[in-house]
């Protein structure tokens, strides 16, 4: 292959490099102890180089299909190869390693932004050039920066790629060995890693994305492959004997072990590098393993946090946060290394404060912006980033019983026990899950789960959007519906009449717990007036609230 690189070799390095994490998926996970023992390192890569493999064949989709510019070439530029891959790993970067590696290849894109020669490609200098700004651009993300780490990694990559001599293929193979050289020294230089017995997750993800950059350069898969049953393994490397520096907390200030943050907290931010700039302060006081990724008015933003609720305020001072995740790791953290948690509660739910209380309750959380529907790779990536044997499965909305069927199928698929109980409203799912006790038998929590949600009736108020036929009679455009159990029951002109008579309606069946959901648009005095009713009208019933609902909803009702 000649020594260069054009959009269609960024093509096939990007299928390698999935092909690559594919097979080295499960050891790069079972050696994760770094910076938290999660064991979910190698399937963040994974999905963050799918997301990025996706957006560059779309690219090559839209040309092939003729929605090109019009005169423009029949195939991608090099250009437009690097920026959708760059913006594909930053909307898909998952976990600490895949926000890292998405700044890396953001400092490649931004490094090769400069139009290419005549003929489209790069050559020798342009890679060296784009290894150094990876690297560089890699340690500029990272609050913290580590050595021992896939940042180290990355360093000597560039360091050996600027010191070779010769064209492309030198460059390429120097880059990969230094990389492997750098991956097996790691444990020397990070106390976690020399304890375990093991050489660093992400670095190694790292060095297969290089051997099968290496391999699209000269045409020849690498020598010397950190992939299992391929070649070399570092599942357990062989680590010297050395004084242990960093015996207590991480190098970067995150305990590792029982004192490390309990939530993973990961969002895409719309913001300008001002509020991005503040944002950085307010998480890094907040907690630790904090990585900020992108530009140009888009941020992928990782944090570890206890208090989830503070990193979601800064996000909203910042700008506009979505497709938020949440992820409780504090019993990970405690367990051996390698050892999966025996059951998982995973809920999907819309609204920040939604997001937030499943969380605190111990549920790994898919929280969606008002309209979004979740693909189910993403409902999947959630039951994998539980990291349990058995997951419980709440989709919390009647459209996503498909979705979250399909994602149950494929988590089964990799041998994780999945139960899908079909809940209908978010309501549900927090009555499921209040109910939730790992220490009985599955089964028994699935059934105790599946009854509580069961027996939860839900509403929802609702905005009407054009006049129209229902079963409590025609409704205006604007008018206020009270629907129950998805079917309209009330329709009113005042949102918090709507409210008292939708809830009576619940009521007059029995009840007793009312919970109630407020949205950010609720009137403020809302929430006083129905726990008034309730407590004017049925004293028997109790009645809870909880702010930061779904935008697109004012009001979620749940009677018990």
């Amino acid at each position: 292959m000649p020594p260069t690189l054009d959009a269609a070799a960024v093509r096939s390095w990007c299928r390698l490099s999935l092909r690559a994490l594919g097979r080295a998926r499960e050891e790069i996970d079972a050696i994760n102890v770094y910076p938290v023992a999660d064991g979910d390192t190698g399937t963040n890569l994974y999905l963050t180089v799918e997301s990025a493999a996706q957006a560059v064949e779309a690219v090559f989709d839209a040309h092939a299909a003729g929605r090109a510019d019009p005169g423009g070439a029949p195939a991608p530029t090099l250009t437009e190869a690097f920026r959708a891959l760059s913006h594909g790993a930053l909307i898909g970067a998952r976990g600490n390693s895949g926000t890292i590696l998405a700044q890396l290849l953001r400092g490649v894109n931004e490094a090769l932004s400069a139009p290419p020669g005549p003929d489209g490609r790069i050559a020798a200098d342009d890679l060296r050039r784009a290894l150094a700004a990876a690297a560089e651009a890699g340690y500029a993300a990272v609050a913290r920066p580590v050595e021992g780490t896939m940042l180290t990694v990355a360093t000597r990559a560039a360091e050996a790629a600027r010191a070779a001599e010769g064209g492309m293929t030198e460059v390429a193979r120097a880059a990969h060995a230094a990389a492997l050289a750098a991956l097996a020294a790691t444990p020397g230089q990070l106390g976690a890693l020399r304890r375990a017995g093991v050489v660093d997750a992400g670095g190694l993800g790292l060095v297969a994305l290089l051997g099968a950059l290496c391999e699209v350069v000269t045409g020849e898969p690498p020598t010397d492959r950190p992939v299992s049953g391929t070649g070399t393994s570092f599942r357990h490397a062989h680590v010297p004997e050395a004084a242990d520096p960093d015996a207590g907390p991480c190098a970067d200030g995150s305990a590792f072990g029982a004192d490390g943050p309990a939530f993973e907290v990961i969002f895409l931010l719309e913001g300008t590098d001002a509020t991005v700039d503040v944002l950085r302060g307010r998480l890094d006081a907040l907690g630790d393993s904090l990585v900020v990724v992108g530009g140009d008015g888009l941020w992928n933003v990782h944090v570890h946090v206890d208090d989830v609720g503070a990193a979601l305020e800064a996000a909203i001072d910042a700008g506009r946060p979505y497709r938020i995740r949440v992820t409780h790791f504090g019993d990970q953290a405690r367990r051996p290394r390698g050892e999966r948690a025996v059951r998982a509660v995973v809920a999907v739910v819309r609204g920040d404060g939604l997001a937030e209380l499943c969380a605190q309750a111990g549920a790994t959380v898919v929280a969606l912006r008002p309209g979004e529907r979740p693909a189910s790779g993403e409902i999947a990536a959630a039951i994998r980033r539980a990291h349990a044997r058995e997951v419980v499965l709440l989709p919390n909305d009647t459209e996503l019983r498909h979705v979250a069927g399909a994602a149950a199928e494929q988590a089964r698929a990799d041998g994780v026990r999945v139960a899908l109980i079909p809940t209908r409203s978010a309501v549900q799912g927090l009555s499921a899950l209040a109910v939730h006790e790992p220490s009985r038998r599955f089964d028994e929590d699935v059934v105790a789960m599946t009854a509580a949600a069961g027996a939860t009736r839900y509403a929802e108020l609702a905005v009407a959007e054009h006049q129209s036929w229902t079963t409590a009679g025609i409704c205006q455009a604007g008018d206020i519906l009270g629907l129950i159990e998805d079917d309209v029951a009330v329709i009113g002109a005042d949102l918090a009449e709507t409210a008292v008579a939708t809830l009576e309606r619940m009521l007059t069946a029995g009840g007793e717990l009312v919970t109630l959901v407020l949205g950010p648009t609720a009137p403020p005095d809302l929430a006083d007036r129905l726990r008034a009713h309730v407590h004017d009208h049925h004293l028997a019933v109790d009645t809870v609230t909880y702010e930061g609902g779904d935008t697109a909803t004012p009001l979620l009702i749940g009677v018990e």
